[in-house]
């Protein structure tokens, strides 16, 4: 039985190997993205069973989501759509500090899900659903897949985790804002950056948003400061992490991996501490390297950052 549903676009991903425009890069290396399957991915590095679900092009990048989810531990449903192709991503590092990233998304397979192609029964036997604000976006069609997704796990009790994962080149924050505002009161688990979190509640002040957030109906709120740590609002109580001090090398996915590390430990039964702790671990791992998922962390892997290390492991 699987523990965790969660759905979207996964598209392949060029990540050009040259720093500058990415007019003159001629390398790339190829892999893939997607705020959904890297969350699936996370969660399935730390333990858990999780099921990703979308729709892919009948072609060879098609076949690199399948088989790079399964490699990972990952149930992936991945439906080929033969009438359209998989979305692409191709990120470039513009400068040393500033990375360019693309979409090619426009009429892709993943943006033709449907509520048909979601397991009613396997949302209804799963223990949490995670979605993202990315998903609605797509089209008219995803954006009722995911309502309907979410109607089916509030009337069997299923727990609902929404990422906000604001994208302006989908959406105007005006008609971002207006969804989540619809859904925000459906939703259990919340995560969301300061300004993704004003796109609902325009409330200044991070604990005051959360707490403005928490009114609207989700139990857990989760304010993600980036480098400088995160907070989580649940029961009343405010909680603050520290950031993990790493070098970053790639900062797409952070957000990703600290729902994942976050969602992991909720599924674990650990304490509130404990949990937040983990996901501003996984987020940490997850600039450590380039893409969007590779350096995701395992349970293995979490105490790294807490040793003092001459950074050689014996």
């Amino acid at each position: 039985m699987t523990e965790l549903v969660t759905f979207g676009e996964t598209m392949a991903l060029f990540a050009a190997r040259r720093t500058g425009p990415l007019r003159f890069a001629r390398d790339f290396d190829l892999g893939l993205g997607g705020a959904e399957s890297n969350v699936a991915i996370g969660v399935a590095r730390l333990g858990h069973d999780v099921t990703w679900i979308g729709r892919v092009g009948a072609d060879e990048f098609g076949d690199l989501i399948r088989a790079t989810l399964a490699g990972e531990g990952v149930h992936a449903r991945a439906i080929p759509d033969p009438g359209a192709p998989t979305g692409l991503m191709i990120k470039g590092r513009r400068t040393a500090d500033l990375i360019d990233v693309r979409y090619y998304r426009r009429d892709s397979a993943g943006s033709r899900l449907t509520a048909a192609d979601l397991d009613p029964e396997l949302i209804r036997s799963a223990r949490l659903l995670h979605v993202s604000a990315i998903t609605p976006a797509l089209s008219e069609s995803a954006r009722e897949a995911v309502h309907h997704a979410i109607s089916v796990a509030r009337s069997a009790g299923v727990t609902v985790s929404l990422d906000v994962n604001y994208r302006r080149a989908l959406w105007t924050p005006e008609e971002a804002g207006a969804w989540l505002r619809e859904v925000v009161g459906e939703v259990d688990v919340l995560f969301a950056t300061e300004a993704e979190g004003r796109l609902i509640a325009d409330v200044e002040g991070a604990e005051a948003l959360a707490g403005a957030l928490a009114r609207l109906g989700p139990r857990h709120v989760l304010i993600k400061f980036g480098a400088e740590g995160a907070m989580e609002l649940s029961g009343g109580v405010v909680l603050r992490a520290e950031p993990y001090r790493v070098t970053e090398v790639d900062s797409v996915g952070a957000g990703d991996a600290f729902a994942a590390g976050w969602l992991a430990d909720w599924l674990a039964g650990a304490e509130p501490e404990q949990r937040l702790a983990t996901a501003c671990a996984a987020g940490a791992f997850a600039v450590t390297s380039q893409g969007d998922w590779e350096s995701l962390p395992r349970r293995g892997d979490l105490d790294l950052l807490r040793r003092p290390a001459d950074g050689v492991s014996r």
